[in-house]
């Protein structure tokens, strides 16, 4: 579904975007996709699955899965089930013609579904490639993986979560700089800056507006 702006344990969004920001609504009974499709660099799929080190009995989940490439190297590699979710039908093809193709039907199965309303908890590893606000809004929903689920995120990390482990990649496909972080549930709650007292203060009459 989505790039570059894209659990148990869980891996959420292998592909995810540049940009269309904030929800989109629609009047049909699949809503438009929230973001335009990038899909992660293959070199950068492996390293996020090394970092979760997915075993047969892991569940992969990938909201925003685009062509289904996370899932279908999890189930290659290592031999896991994995789900792949998206709300783009050209993106859904792509997907099931990558499992016929790599042999994993009988491990993957690809979903038609708003991300947002999708039940994780059989999931042991989502992998995520999707926007801040995205990720964020997920949260209530990955909260409900079981203990020692895994999330990895491409890119963008889950705001106000603390990351388990932080990884700097450049990918030998694009030759661009890449993030990877590593969060293991239940989730570590990060602490809220306080205010500094330059925050708190109105600024000078000199620094307003004439």
């Amino acid at each position: 579904m989505y790039r570059g702006l894209l659990m148990s344990a869980v891996i959420v969004g292998a592909t995810v975007s540049l940009a269309v920001a904030g929800e989109q609504a629609t009047t049909s009974k699949q809503r438009s996709p929230d973001v335009v499709y990038v899909g992660t660099p293959h070199d950068i799929v492996a390293k996020m699955l090394e970092l979760v080190n997915p075993k047969k009995t892991d569940i992969v989940y990938d909201p925003g899965c685009g062509d289904g490439r996370i899932v279908v190297m999890a189930a290659k590699k290592y031999g896991c089930r994995g789900v792949g979710i998206d709300l783009n039908p050209v993106r859904i093809r792509e997907a099931m013609a990558n499992i016929e193709r790599n042999g994993v039907r009988d491990l993957v199965k690809i979903e038609r579904k708003d991300i947002f309303t999708v039940d994780f908890s059989e999931a042991s590893i989502v992998t995520l490639y999707l926007l801040p606000w995205m990720n964020k809004k997920l949260v209530p929903q990955l909260e409900k993986l079981k203990p020692g689920s895994r999330v990895v995120a491409h890119d963008y990390s889950i705001e106000g979560i603390k990351a388990d482990k932080t990884l700097t990649i450049v990918s030998k496909e694009d030759a661009v700089e890449h993030y990877v972080y590593l969060y293991t549930l239940p989730f570590k709650k990060e602490a809220e800056k306080p205010e500094g007292p330059d925050e708190k203060e109105e600024p000078d009459d000199s620094a307003k507006s004439k």
